[in-house]
Parts: structure tokens; C-alpha cells; sequence
């Protein structure tokens, strides 16, 4: 709603980030009319009154006003009224996982007096967000997008309305059918809804031009292009815009919990005690400091404690989309699945397009051993985030699960495909093969699979290069290719857990060539990986499955 930081603040910070116009340019205030002046005086008084959170003694002292600031302050009071009072009802009986059930008694009666005064075409800029607002909260989402629109027209430079708006589009195609008004706030809302629908690539383009319009000093869109770099997973990137970002603006509390997210995705400890230390100083009271602290609490596997944080948050604001997903996180450590399927639900009805709420329902019924219910929820996942590795590797468990291995093979290729950011899908693939006798393709996943890993320099680290080389040294041997079963075997020698087996191949292979028996060169097959030897085979092109242009 409008008491949103990111909505009063929008506009300050674009500004600051312009040069300063010059004294004769700058434009004069807008003139009041009649009934401005005559409300002036009890205008005066209901703020203050509202300030102090007197909602209803604000509305009190305007109700017999006619001006359009007097009327959307009015409504307003009444508006936030019903809110303290549906949270006054549900702080002290019930939990923040309930708090969605109890309803403001008062929305009903608003959408009523605000329906008839958009019917006569009274209602300004303000007051058609708040009828949106209304509408949004009674689940009429149709009507309120509707209404959203027509606020933008009214008023364009009013950012709350453009903010609902985002939060309401669930696709592109609703996107480019809605007719916006041609404003400068347009490109801001346009980049904030390309990171939203996951168009990282438009949204990145969309903010370099806004910074080359002269926006290029702009504290947001710094924060939102890191944001955006956090989106796909480059988070050297986006650690380097965030701590860009605090110096150069230390007090800033906006996005911090995303920032969290990255030091604890990192593991970065000290960074993330430090910030939560600064943040509490800052404001404690904030729901990105409760995040940020629950984050930390988290990293240091207290999750009773990282919950609890998570709950302050819902409690300062119960559409804090975040904190819904990550109370949902720590419910699943805490092995509490019906808590943490609330969480996520709730997620979800905040922001429909939150993947990660969907992938942790998958997750949770996936522990709950109810495999067709994952599914569904992964592929809902999968639709948000259609190239993301870890959303199709999920589909393919489920898919092995339910005995569809043709899906679950298409699944694992094509999250190969798109980058698999946990090198895990060629080896799901390669095992699937094997179970399936499928020895050929099974021993062509492996392969590619260890020239990845040593490409990048992992293979060391990596446990299960020895799974790849145990299995290819068998196949090998099988096939009579003696010289390459040989390096597999020798290579197991460098893993505690395949040591044995090699050196029980060395001797078969050793026993076998003593015998005389030849090596086969009847097999196309790829060498296991180019960096072990300098000899030359022939190499099959073909993937295990042509499937890489297949979306499951």
C-alpha cells in the first residue's frame, strides 16, 4: 500500500540521481481550488490524526468534505482502519500462517461507496489505487487490473499504482495487452516487469537505456539490476552491484534481503552476521532486517530461531512474499511439512509467479512420498523458470518415480542443455541408462560428463567422477577396448572408493593381454576425456538421445 519504502521513496531517489534543474526551470505548485481551501483546515487535522495511526478519528473530521485529497484521505482512513483492526483480531489468537483467513470487514462497504463514484467518473488518480486495492484484497483480480490501468492514465507518476499493477500480470501476453499510458514511468515499470517474468536479457537492456537517459547515478536501478543478476544465478555479479550499492548508500535497508540471500547462498558467514549486526542498528523494526537476521540464523542451522525471525517479519507485513518463502524453507529443515506447504501457499497467493514457493511444494511432497503431487507443482515451477537446470532435474526424479522413463530422459538431456548449474543431470541420465541396459548411452553421458569436469579443473573434488570412471572402465573391458580401460582404471586409483575396483581391472586387463587376446577396434566410440592421452578415437557425435530441442 501506499506506507510502502519503496513506493514513497521511488521518486526522492530518481531525483537525486538527476542534475539539479535550475531556479527558473523549476516548476511552480500546483494552484488550490475552492474546495481545497475550504477543506484545508480539517485536511490539517485528519493527517495529523492519521500520522498517529487514528484512523478512524481522522475519518471523523472528513467526512463532510468535498475535495479530492479530503475524499481519497477519507477512504483511506477507512481503509487502514479495517486492516488494524483485522490485525488487532488475529495478533494474539492466531499465527502468521492464519493471519491470511480473517478478512477487513470494512472492504465490502468501500467497494460499494468507490464503485458508485467511479460510475459517475469522480474518482482521481489516488483514489481509483485505493478502489484497485480494494478490489485486490476481496480476490476480484480481473476488475482490480482493470481499475490499475485506469489509475496509471489518471495519474502516471504515481508508482503504487504501477507496483500493484506488476504484481497482478501473471504472463507476457497480459502484459502486451493491457493499453498503459506513454510515460517516462513506463520504462521503469516495463524493466521491473521483465525481471519479474524472468526476461533477465530485456530487463537488463531496458535499465542500461534508462541510465543512459541520464539515470545512470540512480541507486534503484543499480538495486534492480542486481536483483536481476540474482534472477539467473550470477551472483559474483550480483555481490559486486550490492556492495557497490552500499557504499553507496550505507543506511539502505531496500533489497537487503535479497543480498542476504546471495551471502547465504555463498556461505559467506562474517559478511552476513556483519550485515545483519548493521541492519539492526539501522532500523530493527524492518521486515528486510528480520529477513536478513533469519538468513543468518539459517546459515548457522538454528532454524528454530531463523523461523521465528521470518514471523516477525509476516507480522510488520503479511505480504512480504519473501519471508513467506523462506519460513516455508525453514519449516522443511524442521521437518514441519504441513507448516512449510502453508508457507509456501501462501507464497503463492501473494505472487503467483514466485518459483520458488512452487518448487518447494514439489519438494514437500516429495518428502511426502506423493509423487504425482510433485509433479504437478514442479511443472508449475518449471513454466516460470523454463531454463533453469534445478526445475527439470526435479521433473525427471519424478518423472523415474512414476516408471515414465522417456520423460524423465528428455528432462535430464535438456537440463543438461540449458546449463546445469549442479552438474548433476548427465549423471542422472547416465544412470538411468544403465538401469534401463542401455550400456551404449549410459557409457556416452559418462563420457561427456568427465570432459566437463575436467574442463573446468573440478575433477578432484568431484565424488562421483569415480562412478563415471568405475562404469567406464567396465564398459570398456567388456567392448575389448584394453587401452582405455586401462587409463579409467588407473584413474580410479585416485578415489578412495574405486581404488579396489581398479586395481582388480588392472588385473583383468593385465591377465587378458597375457593371453594375447587383441583389442577391439570395431567400436565408434569417444575416448574418455581428451586431457588423459594424446591417441585419437573415433568419436560418436551423437548425443544419447536426440532430445535437446524437447521441453517436457
Amino acid at each position: 500500500d501506499l506506507s510502502n519504502s519503496s513506493i514513497v521513496t521511488l521518486a526522492s531517489e530518481l531525483a537525486v540521481s538527476l542534475d539539479a534543474l535550475p531556479l527558473n526551470e523549476i516548476p511552480a505548485a500546483p494552484e488550490l481550488t475552492e474546495e481545497d481551501a475550504r477543506d484545508l483546515d480539517a485536511l490539517c487535522l485528519a493527517k495529523s490524526h492519521f500520522e498517529l495511526k487514528e484512523y478512524d478519528r481522522a475519518a471523523y473530521f472528513l467526512r463532510g468534505c468535498r475535495s479530492q485529497k479530503a475524499y481519497f484521505l477519507y477512504m483511506y482512513s477507512r481503509y487502514l482502519s479495517g486492516e488494524k483492526k483485522k490485525d488487532d483480531e488475529t495478533v494474539d489468537s492466531l499465527g502468521p500462517l492464519e493471519k491470511g483467513q480473517v478478512r477487513n470487514e470494512a472492504l465490502r462497504e468501500l467497494r460499494v461507496e468507490l464503485s458508485k463514484k467511479h460510475s459517475a467518473g469522480e474518482l482521481d488518480g489516488f483514489a481509483l489505487y485505493l478502489y484497485g486495492v480494494v478490489l485486490r484484497k476481496l480476490d476480484l483480480l480481473k476488475e482490480a487490473v482493470e481499475i490499475f490501468v485506469a489509475a496509471t492514465h489518471a495519474l502516471p507518476l504515481h508508482w503504487g499504482s504501477w507496483l500493484e499493477l506488476c504484481n497482478l500480470i501473471t504472463n507476457i501476453e497480459m502484459l502486451k495487452s493491457l493499453s498503459l499510458p506513454e510515460c517516462w514511468v513506463r520504462d521503469f515499470f516495463m524493466a521491473h516487469m521483465f525481471t519479474e517474468l524472468q526476461m533477465i536479457k530485456e530487463a537488463l537492456q531496458k535499465y542500461q537505456s534508462l541510465m543512459e537517459a541520464g539515470f545512470a547515478k540512480s541507486t534503484y536501478i543499480i538495486s534492480q539490476i542486481a536483483v536481476a543478476y540474482h534472477n539467473i544465478r550470477d551472483i559474483d555479479q550480483a555481490l559486486y552491484l550490492f556492495n557497490e550499492l552500499r557504499e553507496q548508500d550505507p543506511f539502505r535497508i531496500e533489497n537487503m534481503d535479497t543480498f542476504s540471500n546471495l551471502l547465504y547462498v555463498r556461505s559467506m558467514k562474517p559478511e552476513l552476521s556483519y550485515l545483519a549486526h548493521n541492519l539492526v542498528e539501522i532500523d530493527k523494526y524492518r521486515v528486510e532486517t528480520c529477513c536478513v537476521i533469519g538468513n543468518y540464523y539459517s546459515l548457522r542451522s538454528q532454524h528454530e530461531k531463523a523461523a521465528l525471525y521470518f514471523q516477525r517479519a509476516l507480522k510488520l507485513n503479511p505480504r512480504c512474499l519473501g519471508a513467506w518463502t523462506l519460513m516455508g524453507h525453514e519449516y522443511m529443515e524442521m521437518k514441519n511439512t504441513s507448516a512449510a506447504i502453508q508457507a509456501y501457499r501462501h507464497a503463492i497467493e501473494v505472487n503467483k509467479r514466485d518459483y520458488r514457493a512452487w518448487y518447494g511444494l514439489g519438494q514437500t511432497y516429495e518428502i511426502l512420498k506423493m509423487p504425482f503431487y510433485s509433479l504437478y507443482y514442479y511443472r508449475k515451477a518449471h513454466h516460470l523458470r523454463p531454463n533453469d537446470s534445478r526445475m527439470l532435474v526435479a521433473l525427471g526424479e519424478c518423472y523415474e518415480k512414476l516408471s515414465q522413463q522417456v520423460e524423465a530422459k528428455k528432462c535430464y538431456w535438456r537440463a543438461y542443455s540449458v546449463g546445469d548449474v549442479e552438474r548433476m543431470a548427465l549423471l542422472k541420465l547416465a544412470k538411468l541408462h544403465e538401469q534401463l541396459n542401455e550400456s551404449d548411452d549410459a557409457a556416452q553421458c559418462y563420457i561427456i560428463y568427465i570432459q566437463d569436469i575436467f574442463s573446468c579443473g573440478e575433477q578432484l573434488e568431484h565424488a562421483e567422477v569415480s562412478t563415471a570412471l568405475r562404469y567406464l572402465g567396465q564398459y570398456y573391458f567388456k567392448n575389448k577396448l584394453y587401452d582405455e580401460a586401462s587409463l579409467c582404471a588407473q584413474r580410479c586409483c585416485d578415489y578412495n572408493d574405486a581404488r579396489e575396483e581398479g586395481k582388480a581391472l588392472l588385473r583383468q586387463i593385465s591377465a587378458v593381454r597375457e593371453q594375447g587376446e587383441p583389442s577391439s577396434t570395431d567400436l565408434s566410440l569417444a575416448c574418455v576425456f581428451n586431457p588423459l592421452i594424446n591417441t585419437t578415437t573415433p568419436v560418436r557425435r551423437a548425443s544419447p538421445l536426440d532430445l535437446s530441442s524437447v521441453t517436457p
